[in-house]
């Protein structure tokens, strides 16, 4: 278990944030560069004391302004790794991750290290150094650093921030393997959505040093509830609108946004109310044809105004009256032939749009 709460002032920003990491789970510290995400973490792990707060790792109290009590970064049993990962250059893969573990019987060592080595597939690199390896080894060696020393809490910072969508998805999957066999908790910083949503049991998500909004991933992030939620995780169509009808049988309401009618999930709501429509760009598909014989009840027609590309994705802006966001890949836009003025066809599910409220 980990808990605690700081306040610290560092020039104009304040940070203020109070959390609770039981053993066994993920708690993701989400939101945009300038938060206070790494601060906090850095609070945590001892490379920061903050002006007031009570932290504790274990059974542990590491930090505590009341009483004046601090517990060095060395004797806190926090393994820490860092955005850059701090891997020591004049240092083997294994002799990074030995670091950790002075003090330790030289037969217990050998064999913690070899276990981590193995469990994070990095074995055959151990006398290689870190720029004889590739980031994403990388990754796994500092990963296996801050393991080695049985840590009771691990601190990742943006530990996927360096490496590409594929390998992205892969040490995902080997941290969730870690997370079920190292029943300690751990405290993720990203501002990545989707490694929020493939690793957190829980998300604080902060703004401007303060927790906005904490809950379940899918709760928090999926559905965002207030509207400045909804520009930290990138919700990219946000609509006002009128609610025509709804129909708690059938599950859904009529809204229109302004001369252009869709269909939304049923909230607790009534013909005549204003409501706000929130709609990810991911989920909205592009046709040069009106489809026909879909599940998606929102099939709009439109006419393309905008192109912008974004790393591997591109953003396609249709006005159907309202201007709706697509994303989509090039490779798409190639195929249908997407220019600005071309007539184009804009289809969503219903249970795509959620309520902002």
């Amino acid at each position: 278990m980990s808990e605690g709460w700081v306040r610290h002032r560092l020039e104009s920003f304040a940070l203020d944030i109070s959390w609770t990491a039981a053993p066994g789970e993920v708690l993701t510290l989400f939101g945009p560069s300038g938060a206070g995400k790494s601060t906090t973490l850095r609070a945590i792990a001892g490379l920061l004391r903050p002006d007031e707060g009570r932290i504790s790792v274990g059974r542990q109290v590491v930090f505590d302004s009341a009483v004046g009590a601090w517990v060095p970064p060395n004797r806190r049993r926090a393994g820490y790794m860092p955005q850059e990962y701090g891997l020591f250059p004049h240092l083997t893969v294994r002799e990074n991750v030995a670091f950790g573990l002075r003090g330790w019987a030289p037969r217990q060592k050998e064999r913690r290290i070899d276990e981590l080595l193995g469990l994070l597939g990095v074995d055959d690199l151990a006398q290689r150094y870190p720029d004889q390896v590739s980031s994403g080894q990388q990754q796994r060696v500092a990963l296996a650093r801050a393991m080695a020393p049985q840590p009771e809490i691990l601190l990742l910072d943006e530990p996927f921030s360096a490496l590409d969508p594929e390998l992205r998805r892969s040490l995902r999957r080997e941290l969730r393997a870690l997370r079920d066999t190292a029943d300690i908790p751990i405290i993720l910083v990203t501002h990545d959505l989707a490694d929020a949503l493939a690793l957190s049991d829980r998300v604080l998500v902060l703004e401007q040093g303060r927790v906005v909004v904490e809950g379940p991933p899918l709760e928090v992030l999926e559905r965002p509830s207030v509207e400045r939620m909804s520009r930290l995780v990138q919700v990219e169509n946000v609509f006002e609108g009128r609610v025509i009808s709804a129909d708690p049988n059938r599950g859904s309401m009529a809204c229109d946004l302004g001369g252009v009618t869709i269909e939304a999930p049923y909230g607790r709501v009534e013909a005549g109310d204003q409501v706000r429509i929130g709609l990810r760009a991911g989920d909205v598909l592009l046709a040069i044809e009106r489809p026909h014989g879909l599940s998606a009840r929102n099939v709009l027609s439109g006419t393309v105004v905008g192109i912008e590309q974004h790393g591997f994705e591109v953003e396609v802006s249709v006005d159907c009256g309202r201007i709706f966001r697509a994303e989509v890949t090039p490779s798409t836009v190639e195929a249908l032939g997407i220019t600005p003025g071309r007539n184009i066809w804009v289809v969503f599910k219903t249970n795509s749009c959620f309520l902002i409220e």
